[in-house]
This record gives structure tokens, C-alpha cells and sequence, in this order.
């Protein structure tokens, strides 16, 4: 995937996805050229620094920038012929609160690094998405799928450039910061676990699972497609009783912005969906992808008719002790339930 050749930049590079994906990066080729983090905090790149000193990785770049800076974008883009774009803002009730901040971020910060990439002559992008983009119903939400949108429109603009544009889309990252089950790890010393709603369920997938999809789609992806990973779902209520089993569970209602079930693909995408085995690719809906892919002699299996994937239906649930295994293997090796 990269060799002494390669020059990578991350967005949103000091993040949890960002640096995760940089470690394994740096350990399965250490010889690529040049590798760019691109984020706003100097602090993280600091203490990113310490982790990764120059004299061990030369190659590593630390530029302080934001998505909302052309300028500087494309400063940090010589050379660079693959992006993974992992910037943005995500937390629901800020951006119910803050809505044109997310705007600037996710949506003109998406738009920015196209036109950007495009400009510089980057061969390869890949963007995160999330579950909350399909059928929105929170800014946050609105305005990935917006983003969404804006990298798989690129590639209609990209002329004779051999730059791909592909986006990634899965559910919460066990551990990652702000979600539940630090929450709930936290809150169980108080012998407290407010749950929202005992139907709510959410989608799972590992910090390694989800580097591994997108250096699949780096090095895979056609250009135009949503990815969507085949993973499971857990139940809120599970998640509780294998934190915290003796603790108390009052009902404290949905926050503003928040559904019962997620969704990665709705009904109404179905008709662009296929089913490439591990993941699932929407498709652009020019019928480009699909051409694509019989060219090339991918195997695709169409999805069933009016086929949606949603945590609420998923064939797959974690049980409680898969959830006590997964906290222990990718969130806390000291994890003990209380």
C-alpha cells in the first residue's frame, strides 16, 4: 500500500482514529517517505511528538492547520499523493447548540480538501463517515451526509486526474472518546448507570477493525462508493449489565438529536447497494461503480429489495460477555465489572 514513495497526510490526525491509524502505518511501512498529520491542537501534536520523536521518525511531519483553510491545505498537500480524512467535529449536542460551526467544519472543511486535492494532484482519498449520516436527524448528522455527498460528487469533476474519492462509513468505535462505554466504565464507581432508552441499540466496531477497512479502501476502492462494514450490534441495556451488573439503571430519556437504532444503509439506498463480502459498497448512483466493477471482474451480489442495514435488526448482537471480552481486548485490559 505504501512504499519509500508514498506520501501520506491525515486529517485529524491527533485524534483517536488519526493516531491509531499513523501506529500502524509506521509499523507496517516504515519505509514510506512521508508522513503529514494535519490538526489544530498543539498540545496533542506535542505530546504526539514525544511518542514519535524525529530522530526515530524522520518522516513524520506535524503541520497545525484547520480543514477550514484552503491555504494551508494545500500547503500541507505537496507532494502528497494519499489523504485519509478523519477531521471533524462529532459531538451530537454541541452541534445542535453550535450548528454553524459543524457547517464549517464537516461540510466547507469537506469541500476545502476536494478542491484542494484536486488542485495539488492527490491520488487517493478516503473519507470517514458515520452511521448518524444515514437518514439524519441531528446536525451532526446532516452534515457528514453532506460531506458524504461532496466526496462522492468529486469524482465527477476530476477530468483526466487519476485522483478517487471513496468514503467509509461505520458505527461507534468501541472506546473512542465521548462515547458510551467510557461513560459507563467512568459512572459505574458512582454504583450509577443512567440508560436513555432500554430499546436503544448501537452498531460496534474496533479501532482495528475500522484502520483495517480503510487501508482496504485505500488500497480497493473504485472511487464514488460508501463503504459500510458488516458488523455487529449491542444493546444498551447489554452494555450496562456487563459494566456495571450491580449498579442501578434509572431511565433518564433520549437526548435531543439521538435515535433508538442507527443506521448505515436505508431503504431507499438500497437499490445502489451491493454486497462485496466483507462490506457493502453504495454505489454512485450513475451507475458508474457497478460498470466499474464488472470491468474489473469484482464479484457483487445485489442486496435484497428495500434492504436496510439498522442496529435495531442486525442478525448479529453481542452478548454480554463478548461486550466484557471487547472492553478488556480494545478498551481497558484492567476492566472488571462492578
Amino acid at each position: 500500500m505504501f512504499d519509500d514513495s508514498s506520501n501520506l497526510l491525515i486529517t485529524g490526525g491527533t485524534g483517536s482514529f488519526g493516531k491509531a491509524f499513523l501506529s500502524h502505518v509506521l509499523q507496517c511501512y516504515p519505509d514510506i517517505k512521508r508522513i503529514v498529520i494535519y490538526s489544530r491542537d498543539e498540545l496533542k501534536q506535542w505530546e504526539l511528538r514525544q511518542q514519535f520523536p524525529l530522530s526515530g521518525y524522520p518522516q513524520l511531519r506535524l503541520f497545525i492547520g484547520d480543514v477550514r483553510d484552503k491555504d494551508r491545505l494545500r500547503c500541507a498537500l505537496e507532494s502528497v499523493d494519499t489523504v485519509v480524512h478523519a477531521a471533524a467535529l462529532k459531538q451530537v449536542p454541541a452541534a445542535e447548540y453550535n450548528p454553524m460551526e459543524f457547517v464549517k467544519t464537516n461540510i466547507i472543511g469537506a469541500e476545502n480538501l476536494i478542491a484542494s486535492c484536486l488542485d495539488m494532484d492527490v491520488k487517493r482519498v478516503v473519507a470517514l463517515s458515520t452511521d448518524k449520516a444515514a437518514a439524519p436527524i441531528n446536525l451532526y448528522g446532516a452534515t457528514k451526509l453532506c460531506s458524504d455527498k461532496l466526496f462522492v460528487a468529486a469524482n465527477n469533476i476530476r477530468g483526466s486526474k487519476s485522483i478517487r474519492f471513496s468514503v467509509v462509513r461505520y458505527g461507534n468505535v468501541m472506546g473512542s472518546r465521548g462515547s458510551v462505554i467510557p461513560f459507563f466504565i467512568e459512572r459505574a464507581r458512582s454504583g450509577v448507570l443512567p440508560i436513555t432508552d432500554p430499546r436503544m441499540t448501537r452498531f460496534n466496531i474496533s479501532l482495528g477493525e475500522g484502520i483495517a477497512m480503510v487501508a482496504w479502501a485505500i488500497e480497493n476502492s473504485l472511487g464514488g462508493e460508501i463503504l459500510v462494514p458488516k458488523i455487529p450490534s449491542y444493546r444498551i441495556t447489554d452494555i450496562a449489565e456487563a459494566i456495571g451488573p450491580g449498579c442501578d439503571k434509572p431511565v433518564v430519556g433520549v437526548r435531543p438529536g439521538e435515535k433508538i437504532h442507527e443506521e448505515m444503509i436505508t431503504s431507499s439506498d438500497s437499490p445502489a447497494t451491493v454486497d462485496l463480502g466483507s462490506y457493502y459498497s453504495i454505489m454512485a448512483s450513475d451507475g458508474s461503480t457497478l460498470a466499474e466493477y464488472q470491468r474489473l471482474g469484482i464479484a457483487t451480489q445485489p442486496v435484497p429489495k428495500n434492504f436496510a442495514y439498522s442496529s435495531g435488526t442486525n442478525h448479529e448482537f453481542l452478548t454480554v460477555e463478548q461486550l466484557r471480552r471487547l472492553i478488556s481486548e480494545h478498551v481497558d485490559p484492567t476492566f472488571r465489572p462492578l
